[in-house]
């Protein structure tokens, strides 16, 4: 595993072997942020990782400028890396042992890119509710996007804000975003509040 880009661009992490993870491939990975390189100017961007793992997205977020990045994962190993990795390169990650459920219930924070790599076993229900509660909870910027992983068992198309997905390898990045009318209708009720 490395980093693909910004100021650690070619450093290789090199993870406890024993820790329940299925990286992102460096593939995959260089593809998700050519995608994102046309759409964010990462400096000073809010992340929100999700089902972070070894923090390999969180690494390459904060690589690239990211300011505020917030990486959350059930499992206290993949959690403690992701702290000792953060302290060695002074990446300002802040990793949180969590239920991603639970997590997005009671978050009150806005993001700019939110990323979540649920395993590829989940249910289809189990992947639709990531949307539905970032959405519900307004834990999205109004520019802001979300991107799920996933494998071709699972579809996502159909699901409220699911803007294009696309396909490397076995992996499927599925991309969501505020469409414009949706985007001025948040606008018009926070100017209520």
């Amino acid at each position: 595993m490395r980093i693909i880009s910004g100021k650690y661009k070619g450093r290789r992490l090199n993870p406890p072997k024993n820790l329940p993870v299925r990286p992102t491939t460096d593939m995959s990975k260089e593809a998700l942020f050519n995608i994102l390189n046309n759409y964010y100017d990462f400096e000073g961007l809010k992340v929100l990782d999700l089902f972070s793992g070894t923090g390999n997205l969180s690494y390459e977020f904060a690589s690239r400028g990211a300011e505020n990045i917030t990486a959350v994962d059930a499992d206290f190993g993949c959690v403690k890396y992701i702290k000792q990795t953060a302290n060695e390169f002074d990446f300002n990650i802040s990793a949180i042992k969590s239920d991603v459920y639970k997590f997005l219930e009671r978050a009150t924070l806005r993001y700019d890119i939110i990323v979540a790599d649920p395993p590829y076993n989940f249910t289809q229900q189990e992947f639709e509710k990531i949307a539905q509660l970032i959405f519900d909870n307004n834990l999205l910027s109004e520019e802001g996007m979300l991107i799920i992983e996933h494998s071709k068992h699972t579809t996502l198309e159909h699901v409220t804000n699911w803007s294009f997905s696309k396909k490397y390898g076995g992996s499927i990045f599925s991309f969501f975003e505020f469409d414009k009318d949706e985007s001025d209708k948040i606008n018009e009720d926070s100017d209520i509040k």
